[in-house]
C-alpha cells in the first residue's frame, strides 16, 4: 500500500532541485504535509586503474565551507541514462573514458525528504581524454591506492556519503563473495 497525494504546492523551482509541499494520506490513514525535494538523480563512478589505484577528486564545496574528497559524479541531464552520465562525468572531471563501465549499485541519499537516487559505477580499462571542468568546479585530481582510500574513510578524511558508499561497494564487488565471510 502506498500513500496518496491530496495536494501539491510548488514552493521553489531551481536548476538543481525543486521543492514542493505535499499534502499526503499515508498508508496508515494519517494526513500530513511533507516538504519534498525533487532531484533528477545522479551517477557516481569509481575510476579504477590497473594497479588498483582509484582516481579521486579533492573538490571545493561552498555548502560545507571547504575541500572534500569525492569520486567523479554529477547530475543526470534530462533524458540521460545513468551510464551516459557516468561516462560524461568521468571525462569532464578526471579526463578518462571507461572501456568497461559496470553498475555496482544505487543509493537513495536522503529518502526522508528527497527523491534523489545516485547510480554507482565501477570504471575500468581507462583511456585518457580531454578534461572539461565546469565553471563551478574547483578541484584537484589525485590517485590513491584503493586500500588507502578505504583507510581514509576509517580516519574520517573521506566523509562524502556517495563517495564512502561508492568506494566500499567497489571494494566488495572486486573482492567477491569471499570478502563477506
Amino acid at each position: 500500500m502506498s500513500d496518496e497525494h491530496v495536494r501539491v504546492q510548488a514552493v521553489y523551482r531551481g536548476r538543481i532541485v525543486n521543492l514542493d509541499l505535499e499534502m499526503v494520506r499515508l498508508p496508515n490513514g494519517a494526513e500530513v504535509t511533507m516538504e519534498i525535494i525533487h532531484h533528477s538523480g545522479a551517477a557516481a563512478v569509481v575510476p579504477l586503474l590497473p594497479d588498483n589505484r582509484v582516481v579521486l577528486i579533492y573538490q571545493y564545496r561552498h555548502a560545507v565551507g571547504g575541500y572534500i574528497w569525492e569520486v567523479p559524479a554529477g547530475r543526470l541531464d534530462p533524458g540521460e541514462l545513468p551510464e551516459a552520465c557516468a561516462q560524461r562525468e568521468l571525462a569532464e572531471e578526471v579526463g578518462y573514458k571507461a572501456g568497461h563501465l559496470e553498475k555496482i549499485g544505487m543509493i537513495m541519499t536522503t529518502p526522508g525528504f528527497c527523491d534523489e537516487k545516485i547510480h554507482l559505477f565501477l570504471a575500468r580499462d581507462l583511456t585518457p581524454c580531454p578534461i572539461n571542468h565546469e565553471a563551478d568546479e574547483v578541484l584537484e585530481i589525485r590517485e590513491k591506492a584503493l586500500e588507502e582510500a578505504l583507510a581514509m574513510i576509517g580516519r574520517g578524511e573521506i566523509c562524502d556519503a556517495k563517495t564512502v558508499v561508492s568506494l566500499q561497494t567497489a571494494y566488495l564487488h572486486l573482492s567477491g563473495p569471499r570478502s563477506l565471510k
